[in-house]
């Protein structure tokens, strides 16, 4: 296997130029998430850098471009401010823990091959948490977009909002509005040569320095320039629940983030990726960025986007992005001192307005209430509750509904018959036999996968028949016998034989028989009685209850 996935220097151009691209793109929203995540920009820099170079390096993308995001900060934002009420250092030191347990459990997804299950989240729950995700940046950076510290917490920053509105800075207000005007505005050309985000970051720190000299708008100061230090990991027992819980949300987040992001790039450059190597690769490069104290990334989709658009095909495109942006914290830290954080409040806000799932927002109640319902659920649980529980719960829900819409197929296919009138088509020997049964002869037919939704109905329809003297199981067209819907037979085998009735067993094959064997069902029906077809079975058990005619047929036949 190779060591770097995909990576040739026969696009250096491209590369090269796709890496520049997403490096300006990437330098304010590091910046930005950074401020949001309450940890500092440097934090935000410093997990562009890391995430981006070792998940290029060792992830299953080529063109992919990973760095912190939007949904990434949130998650980060609420541990911080979870962990850093009572001691600010110690608190760091936990979050910090929690990045790089994050890696390491994306690590074992990958190392466990989890890849292709991890996207297997209904599509309501991850468009409620990510529209939920948008929600909570626009309200966290109402704040700082009116000239107000950052207010810690979403329900605290919610409640400040209209005294916020009331009583705005006027000149970090215009250095807002300003800046959604560039991003919202910037012509399709004009963008291709300077992304929005970096244009709007240059513009609005020009204005306040020259056009607001004596405006004392708050900006985020010097970060700090040179190499990282080392943040080793920290356990504190009495949080370990919290710091092992808040570990697998970034976790699972990232990777949902991270896939998704691959599908895209496999899109727009007709590729195929690794999902596991991905996870892989994204688990190496969180976990380095919490010992060298970044933020937690995933791949970026924009970014990604953007990188491709320039050119940019293999992994070297996403390692020259992060070392461009190792330069500029190396050598130009003092040139972030004057950005506004209104500015950057006013650049988060339009990546939590793109975040929100617009289109199925407005179709989701043409599709299904209770899709809606579920994804509105999930959105309102992420945004004023918790975001593991918003995601537990709408996952939960989810599968629920959908195990009462496949319980509801299975029941259909769960079908009863006593005589020639069921719904099952009958050839014309077998539609005999059962009308000359008179009820003697119950035929069960099971159809398709056959799980624990469907053990209730079979359960409920035997009950209802009383009296019979043969029972006919016949699982020709069983696909797949689930262990609640083959113990479901049993008892019904059991308490037929219990009975005294005979018993026939048609078409059982493959991985319907192997479950049957397994729980020694097979061994209670008599050889004879398990038949390759239902013709047959039936024959036998109008044998079973005619034998004087059966004798009085091959007397006269003598």
């Amino acid at each position: 296997m190779q060591l770097v996935n995909r990576l040739h220097f026969r696009n250096l151009r491209g590369d090269v130029f796709g890496g520049v691209t997403a490096a300006i793109v990437a330098l304010p929203l590091a910046l930005a998430f950074g401020v949001s995540s309450g940890v500092g920009p440097i934090a935000g820099l410093y997990g562009a850098i890391v995430t981006g170079f070792f998940a290029a390096l060792c992830g299953g993308t080529p063109s992919q471009i990973s760095g912190p995001t939007g949904p990434m900060t949130v998650v980060m934002a609420t541990i911080f401010t979870a962990v850093a009420a009572s001691d600010s250092e110690a608190g760091l030191a936990t979050a910090f823990t929690i990045i790089m347990l994050g890696g390491l459990f994306q690590i074992l997804f990958g190392v466990l091959r989890l890849g292709k299950y991890i996207t297997l989240m209904p599509y309501t729950v991850i468009s409620g948490f990510m529209s939920g995700i948008g929600a909570i940046i626009i309200i966290i950076e109402i704040a700082p977009f009116l000239g107000y510290p950052n207010v810690s917490g979403v329900l605290a920053s919610f409640r400040a909002i209209p005294r916020e509105i009331a009583h705005p800075d006027i000149m970090a207000t215009g250095l807002g509005l300003l800046t959604l005007a560039i991003v919202f505005l910037s012509p399709a050309k004009l963008n291709r040569i300077v992304p929005s985000p970096l244009l709007a970051l240059i513009v609005g720190t020009l204005v306040s320095v020259y056009a607001m000299p004596n405006g004392d708008v708050p900006n985020i100061g010097a970060i700090p320039s040179g190499l990282p230090s080392l943040h080793l990991p920290t356990f504190n027992l009495e949080k370990l629940d919290f710091i092992v819980g808040y570990g697998l949300m970034l976790a699972v987040l990232g990777a949902i983030d991270s896939l998704l992001t691959s599908l895209v790039a496999d899109n727009i450059t007709r590729t195929q990726h690794d999902s596991d190597r991905e996870l892989i690769g994204q688990g190496i490069g969180n976990t380095i960025s919490g010992l060298l104290g970044g933020l937690p990334g995933a791949g970026a989709t924009m970014r990604t986007v953007i990188n491709v658009q320039a050119g940019g095909k293999t992994p070297l495109s996403g390692i020259i992005h992060a070392l461009i942006l190792l330069a500029i914290v190396l050598g130009a830290g003092s040139l972030t001192a004057n950005i506004p954080h209104a500015v950057l409040a006013g650049i988060l806000i339009k990546v939590g307005i793109d975040i929100i799932d617009w289109g199925f927002l407005k179709r989701a109640h043409l599709v299904s209430w209770k899709a809606t319902g579920i994804m509105y659920g999930v959105m309102l649980l992420t945004v004023f509750v918790d975001l593991i529980v918003a995601v537990a719960v709408g996952v939960f829900v989810a599968n629920i509904l959908t195990i009462e819409r496949l319980s509801k197929l299975q029941s259909e296919k769960v079908q009863i018959v006593t005589d020639p009138k069921g719904e099952i088509p009958l050839e014309p020997e077998e539609t005999t036999i059962l009308r000359e049964a008179m009820g003697g002869i119950l035929l069960l037919h099971l159809g398709g996968p056959m799980s624990f939704g469907a053990a209730k109905s079979i359960s409920q329809r035997m009950s209802i028949v009383k009296h019979y003297e043969v029972l006919i199981l016949d699982i020709t067209d069983v696909t797949l016998l689930g262990v609640t819907a083959s113990l479901a037979v049993e008892t019904m085998v059991k308490d037929a034989i219990a009975k005294r009735r005979e018993v026939y067993l048609v078409g059982a094959t493959g991985q319907a028989k192997d479950r049957l064997n397994k729980l020694k069902v097979l061994g209670m029906i008599p050889v004879q009685n398990q038949l390759d077809n239902r013709i047959e079975a039936l024959r036998q058990a109008d044998i079973f209850l005619h034998p004087a005619t059966v004798d009085n047929k091959e007397k006269a036949n003598v």
